[in-house]
């Protein structure tokens, strides 16, 4: 696509999410929401009439028939069951595809959106924005400046006694919770700091009673450079300093270590002493300062995926890189069904 055309996109599902998603693209130019859709469509006109949008619709075959030819691009912000189904519709108008984590509701839904989006020629990408959070990227930075050595052992964390289903009661619901919610970010960024797995071991509990799925998964891997991995997901850990909605980590290499804080401190020890950095957010206006390093990596998931639309690069999180992820999503349920090693 030309560089310095502005790109048209739609918008299918406007729900919580989607205000954000779409505050993140109005920091960008060369881009521009030009019609939404929504099974209950006054919550799309409301965010329509914010936005100047006219096109407003509950039906997306229809919205994709009427505007498929000026559109360049769909950003899905639905439920999972609909991911798929939704990526198939876009892909056979010939439509580049974003599409919010995690992917689908199975393996194999997200290998069909993939091959999909393949057969039709067009994109797929997936919003897995956890990667770039600023401390997530700052302690990537220092990772790669070599300054610990070669690392060896490295813990990722989300644990959280945040009552998360106050506001999102259908969770309690879910048969599968936490690793498919939590562990599709988490996996990614435990994947974007140190590479592929080759083997993984999962133990899940749910300690809430009142929800059906798991609330504390545990995976242990074995990448394939041979970096050991433990990461932890929880919302029923009770901390003195909450840490929601942050992802905290430990790097520990054979120069040194690192440690990424809840205030966004990282701290790197070394035989010479320790040096502190802090990589807090872009403190946009639009944001809840309770999620802020959330929602601000918003922008730069959206600015990343907008240079390759645009052809300036390749972007990061595609549906090809994005597959990868929820292998490790299925592998971990199926070690915690199984109780045994998964090879990747």
């Amino acid at each position: 696509m030309e560089n310095g055309r502005t790109l048209k996109f739609a918008v299918l599902g406007t729900g919580f999410w989607a205000g954000y998603q779409l505050a993140g693209w109005h920091e960008l130019a060369g881009v521009q929401p030009i019609a939404f859709y929504n099974r209950t469509i006054q919550k799309a006109r409301a965010l329509a009439e914010h936005y100047a949008v006219e096109n407003v619709y509950d039906d997306v075959d229809e919205l994709l028939d009427k505007h498929a030819h000026e559109l360049d691009f769909v950003d899905i912000i639905t439920d999972v069951s609909t991911h798929a189904m939704l990526t198939e519709k876009a892909a056979a108008r010939g439509l580049d595809v974003i599409c919010q984590k995690p992917m689908a509701t199975t393996l194999e839904a997200a290998a069909a959106m993939v091959e999909a989006c393949r057969a039709a020629h067009v994109a797929l990408y997936i919003h897995e924005n956890f990667r770039f959070q600023a401390p997530i990227r700052k302690l990537k930075e220092i990772l790669l400046s070599g300054v610990m050595g070669k690392v060896f052992k490295a813990n990722v964390a989300f644990c959280s006694g945040f009552p998360v289903f106050d506001n999102q009661p259908f969770l309690k619901e879910l048969d599968e919770f936490i690793i498919t919610d939590i562990g599709s970010h988490v996996l990614d960024v435990t994947r974007f700091l140190f590479g592929e797995a080759e083997s993984l071991y999962c133990h899940t509990a749910r300690i809430n009673p009142e929800i059906k799925g798991e609330d504390v998964a545990n995976v242990l891997m074995r990448m394939r450079n041979g970096i050991s991995c433990y990461v932890e997901m929880s919302y029923a850990t009770i901390k003195e300093h909450e840490s929601f909605p942050q992802t905290l980590v430990t790097v520990e290499g054979e120069k040194g270590t690192a440690i990424l804080l809840n205030n966004y401190e990282i701290r790197v020890t070394t035989r010479e002493g320790t040096n502190v950095t802090t990589a807090s957010p872009q403190p946009y206006p639009w944001i809840d300062p309770a999620y802020a390093v959330v929602h601000a990596s918003i922008v730069d998931c959206n600015r990343d995926i907008l240079e390759s639309l645009q052809g300036k690069k390749n972007a990061e999180t595609t549906g090809i890189d994005n597959f990868e992820t929820m292998r490790l999503v299925h592998a971990a349920y199926q070690s915690a069904r199984e109780n045994k090693v998964i090879f990747i």
